[in-house]
C-alpha cells in the first residue's frame, strides 16, 4: 500500500495537505505532536471523503522520538511504504535578534531544519529501494527573502531550501524528486495575529491565500506528472515575492 506521511498534519496547511493526499489515493499518516483532537478531526475528514489513514504521533524536534516512531511503524507495516513525504511541521517564535533567547533559536531550528533531516533520512531508504518517491518540503516566504523579527524562522526555512536543492541532486537518478513549496500570507493559526486587511494591500492579488491552495501545489509536486521537476521552490504567495 502506498502511503503519504505529512508531518504537522493536525491543523492548518498540514490538515489541508492530508486531505489532498487522501483524495489522490494515498493512505495518509497524519503526524502530530500533542493536539490529538485536531489530528483525529483530520483523520475523520479523510474518512468522510472516502480515504483512509492513521495517526502517527512524534515530536519532529526530537531525533530519538522520530527514529523510534518511524522505525517502529516501518517494521510493523512491511506491506506499506511511504511513497510521499511532506515535511510540513514547523513553529515560529518571533523576536528581534538582539533580544532573542537561546531557546527561541533552538526550538525553531530543531523543529523545521533538524526535523526535516531526521524524518527524511529515516524514510528515504525505502524510496530509493523502490526507485520512486516524492519529497515536498513546506518552507516559507521568510526563507526566501527574510523577514524582520524572524531570524530563527528565516534561517530554518532557508536551510531547508538549501537542503532541498542538494538532496534533489543526490537522489534524482533513483526516481525520487525533492521540491519545496513556499507559502506567503496564508489564513492559518500562524497568521491569526496579523491584520489581514492591512497586510493584503502588499499582495498583488489583494488577499491572503488558503491552506487548500497550498495543498493543491503540494499535490502537484507529489504527483507522477511532476517527475521532471526537482530541486525547485514553488512560491504560493499571490505574487508578493518571487
Amino acid at each position: 500500500m502506498k502511503c503519504a506521511l505529512v508531518t504537522g498534519g493536525s491543523r492548518g496547511i498540514g490538515k489541508a495537505i492530508c486531505i489532498k493526499m487522501a483524495a489522490m489515493g494515498y493512505y495518509v499518516l497524519v503526524n502530530y505532536k500533542s493536539n490529538e483532537a485536531e489530528a483525529n478531526d483530520t483523520l475523520a475528514r479523510i474518512k468522510e471523503n472516502g480515504g483512509d489513514g492513521e495517526l502517527l504521533r512524534f515530536d519532529v524536534s526530537g531525533k530519538e522520538e522520530i527514529q523510534s516512531a518511524l522505525n517502529k511503524w516501518i517494521t510493523h507495516n512491511p506491506e506499506k511504504y511511504i511513497e510521499v513525504l511532506v515535511n510540513n511541521a514547523g513553529i515560529k517564535d518571533d523576536g528581534r535578534m538582539l533580544w532573542m533567547k537561546d531557546e527561541q533559536w533552538d526550538s525553531v531550528i530543531k523543529t523545521s531544519l533538524d526535523g526535516f533531516f531526521y524524518v527524511t533520512r529515516t524514510v528515504l531508504n525505502s524510496m530509493l529501494l523502490k526507485k520512486y518517491g516524492r519529497i515536498v518540503n513546506v518552507v516559507s516566504l521568510s526563507g526566501l527573502k527574510g523577514l524582520p523579527g524572524q531570524t530563527n524562522y528565516s534561517a530554518a526555512k532557508a536551510g531547508v531550501i538549501g537542503a532541498t536543492k542538494a538532496l534533489a541532486q543526490e537522489v534524482g537518478r533513483k526516481g525520487v524528486t525533492v521540491n519545496a513549496v513556499a507559502p506567503g500570507f496564508i489564513k492559518t493559526d500562524m497568521t491569526s495575529g496579523l491584520d489581514e486587511k492591512e497586510m493584503a494591500v502588499l499582495v498583488p492579488v489583494r488577499r491572503f491565500g488558503t491552506a487548500e491552495e497550498v495543498a493543491h501545489a503540494v499535490g502537484f509536486l507529489a504527483s507522477p506528472e511532476a517527475s521532471y521537476i526537482t530541486g525547485q521552490v514553488l512560491s504560493v504567495n499571490g505574487g508578493l515575492y518571487s
